[in-house]
């Protein structure tokens, strides 16, 4: 009866924003979703936190040199036109020449310097294998690896580059401390980036077929105008994208109402049978990640990894998966912190084998916990060894459906077995700041990474919420572990599994990270998801390919294949 009367709500609401709205048939429009802050909390320089990127719009602006596609492994050439691995250090980019700025300066290879000199000063995981950038000639760029890695092709290609006119005085007065022999750690480095931090550019410079239309910012929506001067504007055929300002609740009615024409938002079963109703289609691409639960280790005894292993049997994650996002959700199945898409092309069946699944058993929890000296209180409660009661806030971003969803279910199953645990809702803006500040007993935060490669799920896992990237201690995990393998780093398993040209190699250190996050369980992976994107036929936009396509091999969020079909003209106006 929930679910009929929850359809019910949503269809009078959507009926109510349509009165609110205004729907936009003008053609050579596409409107999308996007949740961003009005300015001056939202701004332009896209190094820096609450930054207005937009999101999958963000390559449309900002652009990187080149697009990756899932299904055969190629490259779709941006602002790069060829490139090649020089053994044994050096990748070689050729730039397209005749392309300009939106504020009139030419493109040239002084940009993608600035780039990631600028990212050294921002402590880029990518300057872990970098020694130095060379710009022979103006569409001409090598990159020096001190420690060569086959990574540095996606390091590289996928960056969005951003222009030497705004950010060129940062890189320069970085790459002085870096000729003075001061790293990223140094004093000096750190005060440029906190002086770095506050620096707000008036706009966004880019070198795409769409901007910001300054003048356009509410708090329900933005455009982003065509900037007929870019090099792709002839490739795209939308005048205008116009992205409606939200979270899940926010722009669900709006979807209903046929004023979206598609969102990448966290959709709840019922919102998308609602869609399915109102004649909507639904995408359904592999995200390659999911959400997570993140743990203070900073808090007593969310540090032990039997607890951390305690709650991955207590958590249905089949379970926990349907109850978020329905046939858009699988429970992580071999636990190794990246893609279970990816896993079979990394670790060998017999290394897949020997891994811990963590099936729901909750006698198995309660056998470990016993064995490290906890027992239950007389009201049910588990008890440490230290006689503290094992009560926790889980913090999950308010504003997103299914990872609220997830939250209130992982809770419930955790308060059921003895681990009593309370939900708190937070803003999504404000979340990851008290994340990265140590506000928080556990969180729900993302894993993995839409990269076929799974160093950068583990620069996500490892590093992104964790002293060794945030801007702040964040879960604050030790990387250096005593683990069945002995001991380990893991910063520095991190890295070397991404070291060197020959894939075998990688693959062992893969394997090894891999059981080593295993047993460890840094965080505990929920479930990996898929899309459950509604997208708008034939209103506004057509051209969507059929669901066999290999286009929706690709990820919804990184290298987007709606970007990409926006970008070769794909798709198109309807009218």
């Amino acid at each position: 009866m929930r679910c009929k009367y929850l359809f019910v709500t949503l269809i009078l609401v959507s009926l109510f924003a349509m009165s609110l709205v205004s729907v936009a048939f003008a053609s050579g429009q596409f409107n999308g979703a996007m949740p961003y802050l009005l300015p001056p909390v939202g701004h332009y320089n896209t190094y820096v936190i609450n930054n207005l990127s937009l999101g999958i719009y963000y390559d449309l602006m900002e652009e990187p040199l080149a697009m990756y596609k899932w299904a055969d492994g190629t490259w779709v050439p941006i602002l790069a036109t060829s490139w090649k691995l020089i053994p044994p250090d050096k990748f070689e980019v050729k730039l397209r020449q005749g392309v300009k700025f939106n504020d009139g300066s030419e493109f040239t290879s002084k940009d993608v310097a600035t780039t990631f000199n600028v990212g050294y000063l921002m402590n880029w995981v990518v300057w872990k294998y970098l020694d130095r950038i060379e710009t022979p000639d103006k569409y001409t760029v090598v990159f020096h690896m001190k420690t060569p890695t086959s990574t540095i092709v996606r390091y590289v290609l996928r960056t969005q580059i951003r222009a030497h006119s705004v950010y060129g005085q940062y890189a320069e007065k970085a790459m002085k401390l870096k000729a003075a022999g001061k790293d990223q750690d140094s004093e000096e480095v750190k005060a440029l980036r906190m002086e770095f931090e506050q620096f707000r550019p008036e706009r966004m410079v880019g070198t795409g077929p769409y901007e910001i239309d300054r003048n356009s910012i509410t708090e329900a929506q933005l455009t982003l105008k065509k900037v007929n001067t870019s090099w792709a504007a002839s490739k795209v055929k939308f005048d205008k994208i116009l992205l409606y300002n939200g979270e899940t609740p926010v722009v669900t009615p709006l979807c209903l109402a046929k004023q979206v024409d598609y969102a990448t938002h966290g959709f709840p079963p019922a919102t998308e049978k609602a869609f399915i109703s109102a004649g909507i289609r639904i995408l359904r691409p592999p995200l390659y990640s999911g959400p997570a639960l993140v743990f203070n280790n900073d808090i007593y005894p969310l540090n032990r990894k039997e607890v951390r292993q305690a709650i991955a049997y207590v958590i249905n994650r089949d379970e926990n998966a349907m109850v978020s996002l329905g046939n858009s959700a699988r429970r992580q199945k071999y636990m190794t912190g990246f893609s279970d898409n990816l896993a079979p092309l990394w670790i060998s069946k017999e290394d897949l084998a020997k891994l811990n699944e963590y099936p729901y058993d909750p006698a198995k929890a309660e056998k470990l916990l016993t064995s490290i000296g906890f027992k239950k209180g007389k009201d049910g409660v588990w008890v440490t060894d230290k006689g503290e009661r094992m009560e926790f806030e889980l913090r999950v971003p308010a504003e997103y459906a299914d990872w609220a969803a997830a939250a209130e279910n992982a809770a419930q199953q955790m308060t059921r077995f003895g681990i009593k645990t309370t939900v708190r809702g937070i803003t999504y803006s404000q979340h990851s700041i008290d994340v990265y500040n140590q506000r928080f007993q556990i969180a729900i935060m993302g894993w993995g990474a839409a990269n076929p490669h799974p160093h950068f799920s583990y620069v996500a896992d490892l590093f992104a919420y964790n002293y060794v990237q945030a801007p702040g201690p964040g879960m604050n995990f030790p990387m250096v572990q005593e683990t069945s393998l002995g001991k380990v780093d893991l910063e520095e398993l991190t890295i070397e599994c991404a070291k060197g040209l020959d894939e075998a190699k990688q693959k062992a250190m893969v394997t090894k990270i891999a059981k080593v996050f295993n047993e460890l369980l840094p965080i505990v992976p929920l479930w990996e998801r898929y899309g459950n994107n509604p997208a708008l036929d034939k209103v506004r936009v057509t051209g969507w390919p059929g669901d066999e396509d290999p286009i929706y091999r690709n990820s919804a969020y990184a290298d987007s294949f709606v970007v990409l079909m926006i970008r070769d003209g794909r798709l198109k106006p309807a009218q």
